[in-house]
């Protein structure tokens, strides 16, 4: 399923009525009538049940008098407040406003002192609120009434089903300039947003819901749209089926180059993953003084000493031709999880990638040393894969995380194009964003997986999957497994899941795929 922007529906809405020729009317009668649908199912049916309908002036607010409509229908209760101005609302909006006329419906309007009480009162004895106000098109600070209205829908504390997008959130980029309704369910329509996934708008969505309208498919596939969800079923068409001759050999042999003082687990973690999510052979690759503890921590993986000078870290004219050598036999390698970042580890990280010719994953303290050197990330001789947490990828650029959630996507996109690199952004909805602008927003994982050492698994797998898939498109299945034994992992446990957790439930996730 593709995501869009706000003005990818505007522009798909208009191709509905010139090259179709269905009106706007008749989609905005949909997705009334779903939202209807939807509410009541959020609270177990509309009949009896009161409704707090609240309608903007755009066509966010048709859809909500359209919604008020079917839920009357279904044997609800509505009142209705109406936040814009009659003779303003375009042709079809005005249709649904004069059709509850017509219904005698009496549609409130919030102007006195007066009306706020009304609106408190139908708030206190509400099942349900609808929110209607502000559609796609919104973006910065809320005019003081639309401000208060959405601080009282918040206060009410109902469950809350937004049309479209919760009322103060930015479409495009999730962002909240001053305050977001907080729902329970939300609608896209056509397609979700861009802001459903990132930043605040993620907080504020809750659970996201997706209905055509009525639009042809072929507006919604569209290749002009470059965002898309990945969904189980898009990650298992990806993901080859195993054939019944493979050996170890076929199925990969991956090299990690990890660990460093005090930071063995993440070592362990990463090369663990690889070999959870199906790679044939794991060399791992750490300082020399490490390496009695992680050659009798792990059975499945080769542990292999690089020399360190007893520095318990990479660095040095011995240890890079170590790691170039066995980087020479392995057909991909990761490098970074728990490697410090000493100046002489950053030199090695440099040098080394500068020198791999496998295909190339960096994670953690690898991605730190092309800070201030992202000339050198470019001049790479392939296209690096790299895994970082906001706080990292505002590092590498030199910006504080704030500025990069401002407009995440867009930040991503540069980056890649500019770096020439693959992004698997970990966030509030992890993001795989490749050089040529495709970028790819995953459907899985939880708040539960802030937990130390996630990141490592996550590293871990994509190299894992390298030489199985043989594709550009390893990122996304990665991405896809870890998140899905994240989900596994929190079914279990909840917020106390461990990485190793989620590390165990890697192959169930892998054999979902299969």
């Amino acid at each position: 399923m593709k995501i869009s922007f706000a003005e990818d529906m505007r522009r798909i809405d208009a191709s509905v009525a010139e090259t179709y020729g269905l009106p706007a009317l008749a989609l905005m009668e949909n997705a009334g009538r779903r939202t209807a649908e939807e509410a009541a199912a959020m609270i177990g049916g509309a009949e009896d049940k009161v409704f707090v309908v609240f309608a903007g002036g755009g066509n966010n607010g048709g859809d909500a008098f359209a919604a008020a409509r079917h839920l009357m229908n279904m044997g609800a209760r509505v009142k209705l407040f109406f936040t814009g101005e009659a003779e303003r609302l375009g042709a079809a909006a005005r249709a649904m406003h004069d059709a509850l006329r017509a219904m005698g419906v009496e549609i409130r309007l919030l102007v006195s002192d007066r009306d706020w009480d009304r609106l408190r009162v139908s708030l206190r004895f509400a099942d349900a609120i609808v929110d209607g106000v502000l559609g796609t098109g919104a973006h910065g600070e809320l005019r003081k009434p639309v401000l208060r209205l959405v601080e009282e829908i918040n206060t009410a504390g109902k469950p809350v089903m937004a049309i479209d997008i919760p009322s103060g959130v930015e479409a495009d980029t999730g962002r909240v300039a001053s305050l977001a309704v907080h729902a329970n369910r939300t609608l896209a329509l056509g397609l979700p947003k861009v802001g459903h996934l990132l930043g605040q708008g993620a907080n504020a969505t809750g659970e996201l819901l997706v209905d055509d309208i009525g639009i042809p498919h072929d507006l919604l596939a569209g290749e002009e749209l470059r965002q898309s969800l990945i969904t189980r079923e898009s990650a298992a068409k990806l993901l080859p089926m195993r054939r019944r001759d493979v050996h170890k050999g076929s199925c990969g042999r991956i090299l990690v180059l990890a660990g460093s003082l005090g930071m063995t687990g993440a070592a362990a973690l990463a090369a663990e993953a690889a070999l959870r999510i199906g790679a044939g052979v794991v060399t791992l690759g750490v300082p020399e003084k490490l390496y009695p503890v992680l050659a009798a921590k792990l059975t499945e993986v080769m542990v292999v000493p690089v020399p360190d000078e007893g520095a318990g870290c990479f660095g040095g004219a011995k240890s890079l031709e170590t790691a170039l050598a066995l980087a020479e036999k392995a057909d991909a390698v990761l490098i970074g999880p728990g490697i410090g970042r000493t100046v002489q580890t950053g030199e090695f990280v440099r040098l080394f990638a500068a020198g791999v010719k496998a295909p190339l994953v960096m994670d953690a303290d690898a991605i730190a040393a092309f800070q201030n050197h992202l000339d050198a990330l470019r001049d790479l001789p392939q296209v690096p894969i790299l895994t970082p947490h906001l706080g990292e990828f505002a590092c590498l650029l030199g910006k504080d995380v704030e500025a990069v959630q401002e407009d995440l996507l867009h930040t991503a996109r540069d980056a890649a194009r500019e770096h020439q690199a693959v992004f698997a952004l970990k966030s509030a909805c992890t993001i795989v964003v490749y050089p040529d602008g495709d970028a790819f927003f995953t459907t899985v994982g939880n708040a539960g997986m802030a937990t130390a050492g996630a990141g490592d698994v996550l590293a871990g797998t994509i190299v894992g999957l390298m030489r199985q898939m043989e594709s550009g498109m390893t990122p996304i299945v990665g991405v896809y497994a870890h998140g899905r034994a994240g989900d596994l992992a929190y079914a279990q446990n909840g917020n106390g899941l461990v990485a190793g957790d989620i590390l165990k439930l890697l192959p169930e996730a892998l054999k979902e795929l299969g």
